[in-house]
């Protein structure tokens, strides 16, 4: 058994020595070509250099971050860059007032009709003046919040120029659409006869004898105003929720979806309102509620990436400035790791780079045998 046994190590110390012969003079090989073919010093300085350029470019780029950008020190240039965009928002709230003005197309309303127009005659249970404060003073002040704790102007900026374009491109589109449908709303009748006495014309269409102002209301039903702005500021508010608090990311906190899906109660709550004040047929809601939230979701989207994106937290202007300082303080020259000398400028690198196609042997040769040198 002994016998056996010092034949068996024999066996495996010939074997590891012979893979340690092996291995030497496979290295001895290496080395002998490295220091006689050129082609092999281009091939490993096309392989090596690339990517210890790439490691060192990874380091920097980790640990650069962008300074406090606050009001004081880039709102007015930030205003500046985006001057066309706060002149054509003036020009939309300028539209909005024109369309408010213009009478209504009116709609051919006859006495079969009427069974359907004869909702009693109601106050606003959400009035005008308040759909503003909710739909756009109440997104700001969130946007404030967010901004004392980033100091990132660029957020604070972009979120109120696309909640404003939002309420007043959606404002421009429903208001075009109720002058040119001319829908009766549901309190019609009593709109139109507030005596109760109804007459009609020689072709059965309504003569309306009740005041101009409350008459003109009459015939901007569809779609609803009060919706669709409620959905085009609220809905903003929740995009812009759902990206702050990364209730995307995968990890299950259900309570993330309560704070998303608040604002949108809300703004379903004003269209309910609008249906039993018999101010609005609920189709007028809900095309009101669709106009809005695409309108909230594409403006949304021209400023902050999709709020389930794993950089949905911050805006595209955030991410380019980023990358700007990432860039300014990227080295001219690439630093090497094996001996702490930089191996030239740029353009020799660009040469260097064409060592594969058989180019700019000489370069890369002398770079590889700096790197042996360095070794040794």
């Amino acid at each position: 058994m002994f016998d056996s046994f010092m034949a068996s190590r024999d066996l495996r110390s010939l074997f590891s020595f012979s893979c340690f012969g092996a291995l030497f003079r496979t290295r001895s090989i290496l080395s002998e070509s490295l220091n006689t073919s050129p082609v092999s010093r281009d091939w490993l300085s096309q392989l090596y250099l690339p990517l210890l350029k790439h490691k060192d470019e990874q380091i920097r780029m980790r640990d650069v971050q962008p300074g406090p950008h606050t009001v004081r020190s880039h709102g007015v240039m930030l205003a500046r860059n985006h001057m066309h965009d706060w002149l054509i928002l003036i020009l939309l709230l300028a539209m909005v007032a024109v369309l408010n003005v213009i009478h209504p197309f009116k709609r051919f309303v006859g006495k079969d009709m009427m069974t359907d127009l004869k909702f009693p005659l109601k106050d606003n249970t959400v009035p005008v003046w308040s759909v503003p404060v909710f739909a756009v003073g109440f997104p700001i002040v969130v946007f404030l919040f967010f901004y004392l704790r980033r100091r990132d102007v660029y957020d604070l900026h972009h979120a109120i120029l696309g909640i404003l374009f939002s309420v007043l491109v959606t404002g421009v589109i429903t208001d075009a659409i109720k002058d040119a449908v001319g829908r009766p709303r549901p309190d019609f009748f009593w709109r139109c006869f507030p005596d109760g006495k109804d007459a009609y014309d020689q072709w059965g269409n309504v003569k309306c004898h009740g005041d101009k102002s409350v008459m003109k209301e009459g015939y901007k039903s569809f779609p609803s105003g009060h919706t669709s702005w409620s959905f085009a500021g609220l809905g903003f508010l929740s995009l812009y929720l759902s990206a702050k608090i990364r209730a995307f990311d995968s990890k299950g906190h259900v309570a993330k979806l309560c704070i998303v899906f608040f604002p949108l109660l809300v703004a379903c709550l004003v269209g309910i309102s609008r249906v039993d004040d018999y101010w609005h047929h609920w189709q007028d809601v809900f095309a009101g509620g669709l106009i809005g939230l695409v309108v909230a979701t594409f403006c949304y989207l021209q400023f902050f990436p999709p709020p389930y994106h794993v950089d949905g937290w911050a805006t595209y202007a955030y991410f380019r400035v980023l990358e700007e300082a990432r860039s300014s303080t990227q080295p001219a020259n690439i630093v090497d790791a094996n001996n702490g000398q930089r191996p030239g400028t740029e353009a020799e690198g660009a040469r260097n780079s064409n060592t594969f196609m058989g180019t700019g042997v000489s370069n890369s040769g002398a770079a590889v045998e700096d790197l042996e040198s360095g070794r040794r």
